[in-house]
């Protein structure tokens, strides 16, 4: 039988602040607009599913903090690791269990800071050749600008630089914003944008997080 339609797992939870709930229902009617199945689990314990995990396209997680286990932690990482798509924004992916380094291999990043919390600053393009970001132009956030520690092995797609006027030490720095990269078989993009479900109203944010899945999909 001839498989007609991508298909995509939202994993939902963690700390609420994110709105992690509102959160991933935009994202599910991004995919569903562009033709996925898509299923919403409220348990970590979905990634111990190995039948379940390997028939996904696309995982999609939306998790700030917690913990994971190590047999859910296993069963995700060999699923990318195999060929699944990973795909995800702000805290609901790269502030997700600080504790587990071999989770933040994989994604290619954590946060460590939000200077000044909510605060007015710049996204800019660095790669406008590339289709996860082509044609779009730099353009203002009203959110938490994310100071990340990142892996140099990403291709960054936007950056966004800090002022200063929050920590002194890191006026100037360049931060990146949205990348891509492999883990193992499987493709990982991650936005820092996307605190609330509201920042999703800026069209570049929602644009980026869509083509985003897309690619990570395949």
């Amino acid at each position: 039988m001839t498989k007609t339609k991508k298909n995509a797992l939202l994993v939902v939870g963690g700390w609420t602040g994110h709105e992690p709930v509102e959160c991933a229902a935009i994202a599910a009617d991004r995919l569903r607009r562009e033709a996925f199945e898509v299923e919403i689990s409220d348990t970590l314990d979905v990634y111990k599913n190995t039948d379940r995990m390997a028939a996904c396209d696309l995982i999609v997680p939306v998790w700030t903090m917690g913990k994971i286990d190590g047999d859910q932690l296993k069963g995700l990482l060999q699923a990318v690791d195999n060929g699944t798509g990973i795909a995800g924004w702000h805290g609901g992916m790269c502030d997700a269990f600080r504790d587990n380094t071999n989770y933040q291999f994989m994604c290619g990043g954590q946060w460590v800071a939000h200077p000044g919390g909510i605060i007015d600053y710049t996204v800019d393009i660095t790669a406008p050749d590339d289709p996860v970001v082509e044609g779009l132009s730099s353009f203002a956030m009203h959110s938490e600008q994310y100071y990340m520690h990142t892996d140099p092995g990403n291709k960054v797609l936007a950056t966004t630089t800090f002022s200063g006027d929050h920590a002194a030490w890191i006026d100037g720095t360049v931060m990146p914003v949205a990348w891509k990269r492999h883990f193992g078989k499987g493709r990982v993009f991650y936005s820092s944008l996307g605190h609330v479900a509201k920042d999703f109203d800026v069209p570049e944010v929602s644009e980026i997080l869509r083509r985003g899945m897309l690619w990570a999909a395949r």
